[in-house]
């Protein structure tokens, strides 16, 4: 049998109104830990930071406080347009509405038969074993970094403003990206450009669409597995009228509030290496609902792979030694899914 039968898209599978989802998309007991749905209630707000604001003294302590309590924060003033982000979100709801026909055309599977699945396009993750459990969401990933790289025969055709709001919006979030990363070497005292400089003209950017049906059992669905983002820096879009994003700290899942035209923005395991453990790259997951569809929009942004991944001299000495082994980023990558299949996190095999 074919991948693509074996492997339906979730959002074909959600339209038949079943009321029992297939079993390997069920969270397994022991991983449950209780009711999925369960979260905590807040210890304190996530921290809003005025991006604008990050030469005052008072922000730059609010954005500390956030990266070593949560390892993200919540951005307002970041420089992106509601206008633009309306017409983001709209363009990404436009394209996940469309017939399957029309989304099948930026396919993930090369061939359709499931043996040359690529990461770039529309589809779901790659499944490697029967007992690899399934998240409840599809998504369109497409590489907007470096730009001569860009694949548009996988950039969907229809809407026909989806190209060009892209491609305005990832030249937006690529200005974030070097200013959050110049905050955050400033927070720690070291070369404001030290994080950027890792980043080549060859480094990848990608964008990933992700659409969430509703699902008949949230409480033993997830629409993404709990993980940490092994990237450098991920900025993430929500839909501001359904929740579902949860943090983890210290043991306990908090919902992360959705707020209108506000940016998630989070810490990957790369900073958290380069950053030698100061501020921590935090375990996140999806949670899913019966009533509305959900979208989202993560930018992630990486290191070129021939970097090698460690934590920054200017953040070492006799009192500070390294928290992580050296590695080269294409290596780092490489072991990045395996352990995310485990539910384990890669970068806890690096600490020193």
């Amino acid at each position: 049998m074919a991948a693509s039968d074996e492997t339906p898209m979730v959002q074909d599978l959600a339209s038949t109104g079943f009321e029992e989802p297939p079993s390997r998309y069920l969270v397994h007991e022991q991983d449950r830990h209780g009711d999925l749905l369960a979260a905590g209630e807040m210890p304190e707000p996530i921290p809003l930071i005025d991006l604008s604001r990050l030469m005052d003294a008072d922000e730059a302590d609010k954005l500390r406080a956030a990266l070593q309590t949560w390892g993200f924060f919540l951005a307002t003033n970041h420089g992106i347009e509601d206008s633009l982000m309306d017409a983001m979100m709209s363009a990404s709801r436009e394209f996940f509405r469309q017939p399957s026909e029309e989304k099948q055309k930026c396919s993930n599977l090369v061939d359709g038969n499931g043996k040359h699945y690529q990461v770039e396009g529309y589809g779901s993750d790659k499944v490697v074993s029967e007992d690899h459990g399934l998240n409840w969401n599809d998504r369109l990933h497409l590489r907007v970094e470096p730009e001569d790289e860009r694949n548009f025969a996988k950039w969907p055709s229809q809407p026909e403003s989806f190209r060009d709001v892209l491609h305005e919006y990832a030249s937006k979030t690529k200005k974030l990206r070097d200013l959050v990363l110049r905050s955050i070497a400033k927070l720690l005292d070291i070369d404001e450009d030290y994080f950027v400089n890792q980043i080549s003209n060859k480094a990848s950017g990608f964008a990933r669409l992700y659409y969430y049906p509703p699902c008949p059992r949230p409480d033993l669905v997830l629409g993404l597995r709990p993980h940490s983002d092994g990237n450098l820096l991920t900025i993430l879009f929500v839909d501001d009228d359904v929740g579902g994003l949860q943090v983890q700290r210290d043991g306990k899942w908090y919902n992360v509030p959705a707020k209108p035209h506000t940016l998630v923005i989070n810490l990957g395991d790369c900073l958290e290496i380069m950053n030698n453990g100061i501020f921590r790259s935090p375990v996140h997951r999806v949670v899913t609902n019966t009533e509305k569809e959900r979208l989202s929009l993560a930018m992630f942004y990486a290191v070129d792979e021939e970097t090698v991944l460690e934590p920054a001299p200017g953040l070492l000495d006799d009192k500070r030694p390294p928290r992580y082994r050296k590695m080269l980023t294409k290596d780092f990558v490489a072991g990045l899914f395996e352990h995310f299949r485990q539910g384990k996190r890669f970068i806890d095999t690096l600490k020193i």
